[in-house]
């Protein structure tokens, strides 16, 4: 199995104009490899540090969001004070993301949209869910309600743990293997579905034929479980101060174990790539001969 997971020596977000740090390695993600930066950890003031409790989740979602350009907080619980802590918190670690992806990817400069910026205290062990979202199952990002049209997920991570532990995950086989392997017996969406879907407000915008493929990946992927337990695979541990970053609609991975992260995600058109024929929505149109866009 090719090896997924590129090491580098950082220890600064912002491009600090001298030399010794990555820069330009938009070929590297977009080749489907994860960039971890085991020195490059996002650094919690005293006062920050008693944050790392679950007690402030609020426990109707799986993290704390700051969502839109606004950064409306979502997610936290605790008093204003708190939650007014929280959200600089998260702002902060929302503009060093911003500084460490313009230093890395030079080319998507100008192209990049802020997406949302969250908190995980909660660990991943034991938290109930359905199969579809089981998280410790590889899969693709894909999301029912929100159809992404071909746009790229760029997501970077942080493991804020303060007591020594990992953020176990597992990454798969490359994406155009994964998808030879299943969407052969995925069957066309149906004429229409895609608007009445839009008029029940099931999802937010309308799903694209890429969206119905994305989301039989994903759903196909988690439940097969011969495939889970057999496809090429390799174990990953983040240990806490470290960074990595990720196309997630395009790495197969699942998180195993871990608490405390931080996240940010980034949205970019296929388009604005180096090579835009590594993106998902390329292969599958590859794949499947036609175009899915439209």
């Amino acid at each position: 199995m090719i090896e997924v997971v590129k090491t580098f020596p950082d220890r600064v977000w912002a491009d600090q104009g001298d030399g010794g740090s990555t820069r330009g390695v938009e070929s590297v993600l977009e080749g489907g490899g994860v960039l971890h930066f085991p020195r490059l950890a996002f650094e919690l003031s005293q006062q920050e540090r008693r944050f790392l409790d679950p007690v402030f989740a609020d426990g109707k979602a799986k993290n704390i969001s700051l969502r839109g350009s606004a950064g409306v907080l979502r997610g936290a619980a605790g008093t204003p004070e708190d939650q007014a802590e929280i959200r600089a918190m998260l702002m902060r670690f929302r503009d060093q993301a911003q500084q460490l992806a313009d230093r890395l990817f030079p080319h998507y400069r100008g192209a990049l949209t802020l997406g949302n910026t969250s908190y995980r205290p909660v660990a991943v062990e034991g938290r109930p869910s359905s199969w579809r979202k089981d998280d410790t199952r590889l899969h693709v990002d894909a999301f029912p309600s929100n159809p992404m049209r071909g746009v790229r997920l760029l997501r970077v991570f942080t493991n804020l743990n303060p007591n020594g532990r990992p953020r176990n995950w597992r990454v798969g086989e490359p994406f155009e293997d994964f998808a030879r392997r299943f969407v052969p017996a995925i069957r066309r969406p149906w004429p229409g579905s895609s608007a009445l879907l839009r008029a029940l407000r099931i999802t937010k915008a309308r799903r694209t034929a890429y969206d119905h493929y994305m989301l039989h990946l994903h759903d196909m992927g988690k439940a097969d479980l011969e495939y889970q337990r057999s496809a090429p695979q390799q174990a990953v541990d983040f240990a806490p101060g470290t960074t990595w970053v990720v196309y997630s609609d395009q790495v197969l991975h699942a998180a195993m174990g871990g608490q405390f992260m931080m996240e940010q995600t980034f949205y970019l058109p296929p388009g604005r790539q180096q090579r835009p024929e590594t993106a998902p929505l390329r292969v599958l149109e590859r794949l499947l001969e036609r175009p899915l866009l439209l």
